[in-house]
């Protein structure tokens, strides 16, 4: 099973260690710099924890830029970026998802880099 992530910030690439112990993890990002170092096993993050499981623990995790790479054949995305303050929580569909070919209809945004 593969799982898109996007966002490879302190969330996003904590859920992209655990899933990616049993399931193929592709990791966007926009900043190249941080799909370097998740590449070559280190952490962008000061967190002793994730660096150990990067280094010590056999996890089939890759980053990428490439929107097609991460979204093309996953199973699930999951969108780890930042949201606005708003309070009240979002609960429908974001309008600027559009159709495309993926295997589920939809592909996430793509305004912003993800």
């Amino acid at each position: 099973m593969k799982t898109a992530i996007a966002g490879t910030g302190y969330v996003g690439l904590s859920m992209a260690v655990l899933l990616a112990q049993r399931h193929e993890v592709v990791a966007l990002d926009i900043v190249p710099a941080k799909v370097d170092l998740i590449n070559q096993k280190l952490s962008p993050i000061q967190d002793a924890e994730l660096q150990d499981y990067l280094t010590n623990k056999p996890l089939r995790l890759r980053a990428t830029l490439d929107k097609q790479d991460a979204y093309v054949g996953a199973d699930f995305v999951i969108t780890a970026t930042p949201a606005d303050n708003d309070p009240v929580p979002i609960t429908s569909t974001p309008a600027r998802w559009r159709p495309c070919s993926g295997r589920h209809g939809h592909q996430p945004p793509g305004g912003d880099g993800y």
